[in-house]
């Protein structure tokens, strides 16, 4: 099956001649072009590194300031919050590593680069996520079947006061950023932090009980954090298995496809597929075009298709465009030698 687009890359399409707008062509800026894709996946990483390690930054600093409350207390409500901070702050870890290997270039090994990198961080951050409501709920029920009064009750709603607003701070920035680069990983991690920062407020209830002498309030509220922390593992768990699975928002599909439709020369759209290789997306398309046209022809309309998605659907870096002729009637099936090669 031939391919007109395969071999000639977008980046290699001259403009028309003339010397004037080859200059221009040249000095005007152009997000399509190879190297600002580069520069533009390379920002994205940037920023993405940049907003793991300043919510680890304040994550830490938080996570320090609870713990020591908790050694005064022995607030187990606190300490549930205190282990899930801080274990939310670590997940900047390998999810740092992840954006530093994703900005390494494609190899004859790995051709599609190391942007799968993110969906292993996610995938550290779930486990992470579970590890963290495991700890809090075993030391909850331990804390029932064992009551302890708690001490310095104020320290510790002003250290669940703290827990908050730190959480909530990072939460809005790690999901703001990780919608803009389109990192689901990094948007999972933002969920996580509010949640952190709900239960923050929760342990101002076990505060409140402790100050009214219910011993008992104290471990019912790690709990309920812990039932928080299970149903943050379950949106943040489900948002990685998609990206996993190559799912992408219908929306993007209906509107690259209603754009490629509008591209001059283009007959219909037959395959479309897109995918995220971590937080970039590719597509792969398949055009119907004149079945008379030439292969240059032919080749032309495939740029100008791959230049239309690239500016209508958002972080989409490549597109792979193949060129079908309109069928003739009477006329056999050109990837009918194909067919053998289909999965069952």
């Amino acid at each position: 099956m031939s391919d007109p687009h395969r071999h000639h890359p977008h980046d290699g399409h001259r403009p028309p001649a003339g010397r004037w707008h080859r200059l221009t062509h040249r000095l005007t800026p152009h997000s399509h072009e190879s190297a600002a894709k580069v520069d533009s996946a390379l920002e994205s990483s940037a920023r993405g590194l940049r907003a793991l390690w300043v919510s680890l930054a304040v994550l830490g600093a938080t996570a320090i300031v609870q713990a020591a409350v908790v050694a005064v207390s022995g607030s187990v409500a606190l300490l549930g919050d205190t282990v899930h901070n801080t274990a939310d702050a670590l997940t900047a870890v390998p999810l740092g590593i992840a954006f530093v290997l994703g900005r390494r270039a494609a190899t004859r090994r790995f051709t599609y680069g190391y942007g799968r990198a993110e969906d292993l961080a996610g995938i550290v951050i779930v486990l992470t996520i579970a590890a963290s409501a495991v700890l809090a709920g075993w030391t909850a029920v331990d804390r029932l079947l064992d009551p302890r009064s708690v001490t310095h009750v104020p320290a510790v709603a002003l250290a669940a006061l703290a827990g908050f607003a730190g959480n909530e701070w990072v939460a809005r920035y790690r999901i703001r950023v990780g919608r803009e680069i389109g990192s689901a990983a990094l948007v999972a991690d933002g969920l996580h932090a509010r949640t952190d920062g709900y239960t923050s407020l929760a342990v101002l209830l076990g505060a409140g009980g402790a100050a009214l002498g219910w011993r008992l309030a104290d471990p019912l509220v790690g709990l309920a954090i812990t039932a928080a922390i299970a149903l943050v593992l379950r949106d943040a768990a489900r948002e990685v298995f998609r990206r996993l699975m190559d799912a992408v928002d219908p929306v993007l599909v209906d509107r690259a496809e209603r754009v490629l439709r509008e591209v001059p020369g283009v007959r219909g759209v037959g395959e479309l597929r897109l995918r995220w290789v971590g937080h970039r997306l590719r597509a792969e398309v398949a055009l119907v075009v004149d079945g008379e046209a030439t292969v240059r022809r032919a080749h032309g309309i495939a740029v100008e298709a791959e230049h239309a998605l690239l500016h209508a659907v958002p972080r989409l870096t490549a597109a792979l465009v193949h060129a079908d002729p309109a069928p003739v009637p009477g006329e056999a099936d050109p990837h009918l030698a194909l067919a053998h090669h289909a999965p069952g």
